[in-house]
C-alpha cells in the first residue's frame, strides 16, 4: 500500500487511530475521509488508496471498535460513530473534506453530511447501510444483531488463513490484495460492534435531511446489495443533492466486485465537485 502515516485523535470521549497519507498533493483539492464498513477497519482499501493517493490527501480512521481505536463496551449507534467523525475532522483541521463511505462507513458519512453539513464538501455512499423498510423491524434488527455478534465470535476462533479461505468462496471475484489487511481487521474488531447493526436510523429521512453533494452507488440485490436501482431512485426523488449510480455484477462489496466501474464514478463525481459554480 502506499506509504501512510498514523495518528490519534481524542474525540467524543474515545481515542480514534486513523491514517493518512504521507505528504500532500501540489495541488489544491479536498481531502478524502474514507470511512469503512463493520468489521472492517481503515487500512481496508487498498486499491482505493493507490488509485487516488496521487491526487489527493487521504485520512482512513479506524471506527470506534475497530481496528486500533477505542473499544468501549457500549456506544456504537450511527449516531456515536456520526460524532466521532465530525471530531475527527475538526481535531486535524480538515478543510470540508469529502467523506467516501461503505456500508456502514456510508450511513455515517450520510448522518455527517445531515447534522454536520458545515464540514464536508459531499459524501460518497457505497451500498449504505440504508436498511429498506421490510428489513427494518426492532426484531428484525435484534435477530441481525446477535447473527453478525456470533459470526465475528466465529471468525475470531479460526485462523487467518482459514478466515480467508472461507471468503474466497463466498466472494471469488476479489484480488488477493484486497485481503491481508481485510483478515488483520476481523482479528482486531470487538464483537460488541454488533450493536450497530441494531440500531438503523429511517433511510428516507437522512436521504432528505443531506445537505451537500452525494453521490449514492448502488448495485444488485439479488447479489447481496443494500441499495438496489429502485432505492436509489426514490433516494433522488426525495433529495436533489442525490445523484445515484447503480453498478452491474456488484453486490454489497461494489469496489471489491467492480472496482473500474466504481472508480470510474468516483473520480467523475469528484471532477464534479471541483468545478467553481456557475
Amino acid at each position: 500500500m502506499t506509504a501512510l502515516v498514523s495518528g490519534d485523535v481524542t474525540t467524543n470521549g474515545i481515542t480514534i487511530h486513523y491514517y493518512r497519507t504521507d505528504g500532500k498533493p501540489t495541488h489544491s483539492r479536498p481531502t478524502l475521509v474514507l470511512l469503512h464498513g463493520i468489521t472492517d477497519s481503515g487500512l481496508c482499501f487498498p486499491r482505493v488508496v493507490k488509485a487516488l493517493a496521487g491526487e489527493y490527501e487521504l485520512v482512513l480512521p479506524d471506527a470506534r471498535g475497530h481496528g486500533l481505536s477505542d473499544k468501549p463496551q457500549t456506544g456504537y449507534s450511527p449516531a456515536d460513530h456520526a460524532a466521532d467523525d465530525a471530531g475527527l475532522i475538526r481535531a486535524l483541521e480538515l478543510d470540508r473534506p469529502v467523506l467516501i463511505g461503505h456500508s456502514m462507513g456510508g450511513l455515517v458519512a450520510s448522518l455527517v453530511a445531515a447534522g454536520y453539513p458545515d464540514l464536508v464538501r459531499g459524501v460518497v455512499l457505497e451500498d449504505p447501510a440504508w436498511i429498506p423498510d421490510e428489513r427494518s423491524a426492532p426484531e428484525q434488527r435484534a435477530v441481525h444483531m446477535q447473527q453478525w455478534r456470533t459470526q465475528i465470535l466465529e471468525r475470531q476462533a479460526m485462523t487467518p488463513d482459514e478466515v480467508i479461505a472461507n471468503r474466497k468462496v463466498e466472494q471469488p471475484y476479489w484480488e488477493e490484495e484486497e485481503f491481508p489487511e481485510w483478515v488483520v481487521a476481523k482479528m482486531q474488531v470487538t464483537p460488541d460492534v454488533a450493536e450497530f447493526t441494531g440500531i438503523m436510523p429511517a433511510w428516507r429521512e437522512i436521504a432528505t435531511a443531506i445537505r451537500c453533494p452525494a453521490l449514492l452507488i448502488g448495485a444488485d440485490v439479488t447479489r447481496g446489495a443494500i441499495v438496489g436501482a429502485a432505492q436509489a431512485g426514490a433516494a433522488q426523488a426525495l433529495n436533489p443533492n442525490i445523484q445515484a449510480a447503480i453498478i452491474s455484477g456488484a453486490g454489497h462489496n461494489i469496489r471489491r466486485e467492480q472496482f473500474e466501474a466504481y472508480m470510474a464514478v468516483v473520480r467523475r463525481f469528484l471532477e464534479e465537485l471541483e468545478q467553481p459554480a456557475a
